[in-house]
C-alpha cells in the first residue's frame, strides 16, 4: 500500500499547489472562486480519463463489474483521491457546504479507499466517477456566471437546462443501469454493491434539491413573463387612449 499512500499525498500535495497557485496569481476573484477553478479542472480531467478508461482502454462496466483494477483505474482514483480530500478540508474549514455535499465526499473516498484496499472493483468507481464528474464543468459555470452578474441571461438558462437534463441522464437513469448490473452480477463483493446503493440514493438526494431549484426557477420564469405581459396590455392600452 506504500506506493499507493504515496500517490495519495503527492496528488494531495499537487492539488493544494494548484489552489495556491490560482491564489497567488488570482487573488482578487477570492477564496472561492480559485477554489472552483480547481474543482472544474479535477472535473474536466476525471471526466477525460474515467471515459477513456471505459470507452477505450478498460473492461465496459456494465459487463465486467467487480474485476481487477487496472494500472489506468488506479491512477485515476488516486488523483480524484487526492482531490476530494483537498476539496473536503476546503469545505470543511471554509464551512461553505451542507450535510449532502460532505456526505458525498465523505463517501466518494471512503469508496475509493476500499476499492484501492480490496484491489477490485475499478471499472465501477471510474464509471461512478465519470457519471458524477460530468455536470461539474456546468455545475462550476453556474456559479462563476452568477458571482459575475452574469446569470440572469439566456446562458444562465442554457447553462441550467442542459445541468438538469444530464444530470437526470447520467445519475438517475444511468446511474440506475448501472446498480443493476452491479447487483445483479455475483463478481463484486457486498460491501461495494452496498456502496453503490448507497450512492444512488444520494444521488436521489441531489435529485430532490435539483426538482424544487427547478420548480421555483420556472415558477419566477413564469411570473417574469406574466408581469411583462400586463406591462405591455397597459402600455397598449394607454397608446390607444392617446
Amino acid at each position: 500500500m506504500s506506493p499507493l499512500v504515496l500517490g495519495v499525498g503527492a496528488c494531495l500535495a499537487g492539488w493544494i499547489g494548484l489552489y495556491a497557485l490560482l491564489c497567488y496569481t488570482n487573488g482578487s476573484c477570492g477564496y472561492e472562486w480559485n477554489c472552483r477553478l480547481v474543482t472544474l479542472f479535477h472535473g474536466i480531467l476525471a471526466v477525460c480519463v474515467t471515459a477513456y478508461i471505459g470507452y477505450i482502454d478498460g473492461l465496459w462496466p456494465f459487463t465486467y463489474p467487480g474485476t481487477k483494477n487496472t494500472p489506468l483505474q488506479i491512477t485515476a482514483m488516486v488523483i480524484s483521491l487526492g482531490y476530494f480530500i483537498f476539496d473536503m478540508a476546503w469545505c470543511v474549514y471554509f464551512r461553505t457546504e451542507g450535510l449532502v455535499m460532505l456526505a458525498h465526499h465523505t463517501m466518494s473516498i471512503l469508496g475509493i479507499l476500499l476499492i484501492l484496499w480490496l484491489g477490485e472493483s475499478g471499472i465501477e468507481s471510474c464509471a461512478v466517477l465519470f457519471g458524477s464528474e460530468i455536470t461539474n464543468p456546468l455545475l462550476q459555470t453556474r456559479w462563476f456566471l452568477k458571482h459575475s452578474g452574469r446569470y440572469d441571461s439566456f446562458l444562465g438558462d442554457a447553462v441550467d437546462v442542459l445541468f438538469v437534463l444530464l444530470f437526470v441522464f447520467m445519475r438517475i437513469f444511468v446511474g440506475g443501469a448501472m446498480l443493476y448490473c452491479e447487483l445483479i452480477s455475483p463478481r463484486p463483493k457486498f460491501i461495494i454493491k452496498f456502496g453503490g446503493v448507497a450512492m444512488y440514493a444520494l444521488s436521489w438526494v441531489f435529485m430532490v434539491d435539483i426538482s424544487r431549484f427547478t420548480y421555483r426557477k420556472s415558477q419566477l420564469k413564469y411570473q417574469r413573463w406574466m408581469n411583462r405581459r400586463r406591462m405591455a396590455e397597459v402600455n397598449g392600452q394607454d397608446l390607444k387612449r392617446d
